[in-house]
Parts: C-alpha cells; structure tokens; sequence
C-alpha cells in the first residue's frame, strides 16, 4: 500500500497496545502505542512508516499525529494509572520544535498527569543537530515528559544519548539466543553501567522466550516487553495478568543465580587457599627470580604470568611468563608502571587495608587478548604480587563472573 492509500484510509486507522511489564511489582505499568491498517481484508502496519525518507515529510507527520490522537483518545479513559510509550520520528519532531506533538498531548492528558507520557525515539537514525533535539526534549522534560531512547545497541552514539540524558533506554534482544549470551553481555555491561551513570532505567524489549526474559532480568532491566509476555493487539489486558506466573519465573531466576554466585565463591576461595598456600611456602621477592621462577612453576595449572609491584604501580620484578609452554623472564617489564589502569590504585588501597589478597573482574589481556582474571596480594610492606589466572582454568571452574 503506498502513501496516498495510507493517507485516503486513515478512517480505518486502528490503534494497537503492547504491555509493558514492571520487574519490581511483576504486574503491566504501561503501553506503547502503534498504529495499523486494515483495508479490504489486508492488514499494513504503520510502524516504519514514518521512518520511510521516500515518503513526504507531511504525510508521514499526518500519520503520526492520526496514532498519537487515537491512542491517547482511548487511553484516557481505559488506561488512566497507566504510563503511555509514544514512538516517533526524532527527524519529524524537530520540525515544529516537537509543538505540534505536545498539542496532541495536552489536548488528552492534563498538566499533573504528563508524567505518565514517555516520548519514544531513536538517536542514531537523527540527522539534525543534536542541540535542536535536545533542545526539544528539554523543554518536553520540563512538564515531567519522560524520554525513552529506543534500538540502543552497538550502533549507538552513547555521547549523544548522555546528552540528551534519557530516563529509559530500549534495548531490543528479539535476535539473543541463548548460546549468544557470551557474546553480548560485554555490550549489555557498558549499557548498563552508562544507565546507572545517568540515571535511566532500562526497558529490554523483543522478549519472545524465557532464556531472554531471564536474560534481560539478569542485566538489569527493570522494564519487560514481547510477545512472550504480551503481544500487540487492539485490546488491553488486565494489570495483574502475569503476576503469579511472572513472580514464579523470577523465583527461579532468582534460584539459579544464588547457585551460580555461591558456586562460583566457592571456586574462586579454593582457587585463593591454593595461590595463598604457595606463595606463604616461597616467599617470592622482587629480587629473588629463582623463587619467582619456582612459584610459577607451582602455579603451572592456574597462572600464564606473574609480577611484583609497588604500591604506585612501578614494576620492581620481571614478568614471568609462560610462553608455548615454558616460563620466561621477561625483564623489560621491570619499572614499568601499571598506575594507568583502571581500578589498580584502588586495589592497591583495598589490599593495603585490608591485607588480603583480591580477584579482579574478568577482562581482556593486553598481551595475549585472552580473557583473565587477577589475583592480587600484598607479600611485604610495599610489594604486591600479581598473579594472572589462565583463560583455561577460568574456563573449565566457570568462574567468568
């Protein structure tokens, strides 16, 4: 159907809703509005219609508009305690500076309930300039508007989202599987840290299975929304629909996840007693390479690399390394300084206070671009022992977490 039968059969425009569900109380706390047409038996969904360049400005406005009044007409009556999701075209908004939008608005919503409207759009399909957006949304913001980015992902300007400091971010997962977990929890683990930093709540949308609701739980979604959940359609549901379901899969989420971190403390406090062990029986010293030496021979099963540092992070031994499966010395690394990195001064802070050893998250080595953990442990008053735990110990105790 093109535009102009889009445009001559908006008389039969209907208005569908998508639940969106709360992680906090398990029960729907608002709808996302869309638009579709049925005509002569066939149904179009207008969805990317305002986000089709090959169709006038105007028209695409007009459409846009047609959703937003029908929906809010509606959800006026029928959906009063609820919040309203209104997917736009950030392109379309600026036209007007958003006034033509805002009027739909109010024309539904009164001025105390405008914290229920949250204004949907993408940051990475806007041409204009972003000033002018965000200029827009401010001033959205200032009747307690809330804004949601939506398709946050990988081709994200996260520069841009910060400036335009959303209070939700849409994230869709509709293509996760679950053997793609891996993979993608570095991405979900920027996101959810840059949402924490601006104070937005994230919203995982796309859920058509379990595995990604457990997955969008265990990432920090406080918001839900899929056809697993709830599907589109022209008809509301009632609030506590899944509640009893819902609460019962998020006790076994919660059940696996306790497994998984107590599993996983055990394996890292017997992984600790093991390196604590070796190292109380040589007493590695910068100064000593035999004893370094022998320590990473002991340490053969767990450790590719060890090394002395002091509390500024200067280098005071060489590297022992195992290489093709040999041990090194690598002295070129001495008074190397590792200060930059992040977290190391504040490990250093917390191993100097406490007087215990600490295992870091796990990352990416510089050197070898496998991932690793560190073990880190002070051996004298300004001495500190670094031991990097290989990728298949790591591997075959599962404790990547």
């Amino acid at each position: 159907m093109d535009a102009i039968e889009v445009l001559t059969n908006l008389d039969q425009l209907k208005v569908c809703f998508q639940p969106i569900f709360s992680a906090d109380e398990h029960i729907v706390i608002a709808y996302e509005i869309s638009g579709k047409l049925i005509v002569d038996d066939k149904e179009v969904n207008l969805n990317s219609f305002a986000f089709d360049e090959d169709i006038p400005e105007e028209y695409r406005v007009e459409v846009t508009h047609k959703i937003w009044d029908l929906a809010l007409s509606r959800l006026e009556e029928e959906a009063k305690d609820f919040d309203i999701y209104l997917p736009c075209n950030a392109n379309l908004l600026v036209l007007d500076y958003g006034e033509s939008y805002f009027d739909i608005i109010k024309k539904y919503i009164t001025e105390d309930e405008l914290k229920r409207i949250v204004v949907v759009l993408s940051e990475h399909d806007f041409k204009g300039a972003f000033k002018e957006l965000n200029n827009v949304l401010r001033y959205f913001r200032t009747y307690g508007i809330k804004i949601a980015i939506n398709q946050v992902g990988s081709e994200s300007h996260l520069d841009y989202i910060n400036m335009l400091s959303p209070n939700i971010l849409k994230l869709n997962i509709a293509k996760l599987s679950y053997e793609s977990w891996g993979v993608e929890n570095d991405l979900f683990t920027s996101l959810s840290t840059m949402a924490r930093r601006i104070g937005a709540n994230m919203l995982f949308e796309g859920i058509d299975s379990v595995h990604q609701l457990q997955f969008a739980w265990k990432n920090g979604g406080r918001y839900y929304q899929g056809k697993y959940l709830a599907d589109v359609n022209t008809a509301m549901i009632p609030r506590d629909q899944l509640k009893e379901s819902f609460k019962e899969k998020c006790k076994q989420f919660i059940s696996a996840e306790k497994r998984l971190l107590e599993e996983n403390y055990k394996e890292l406090k017997n992984l600790q007693s093991i390196l604590e062990k070796s190292i109380h029986l040589l007493k590695p010293t910068s100064d000593d390479t035999k004893q370094l030496l022998a320590l990473a021979e002991a340490l053969d099963d767990y450790s590719f690399r060890l090394y002395i540092c002091d509390e500024e992070g200067f280098q005071t031994s060489p590297n022992i390394m195992r290489v093709n499966d040999k041990w090194n010395i690598q002295k070129e690394a001495i008074n190397k300084n590792w200060s930059w990195r992040p977290y190391f001064l504040k490990t250093i802070i917390t191993m100097r206070n406490n007087q215990s050893g600490v295992f870091s998250d796990v990352y990416s080595d510089i050197d070898t671009g496998e991932m690793t953990r560190t073990f880190s442990v002070p051996i004298n008053a300004n001495g500190y022992l670094f031991i990097d735990i290989s990728y298949e110990y790591l591997f075959k105790h599962n404790i990547f977490r």
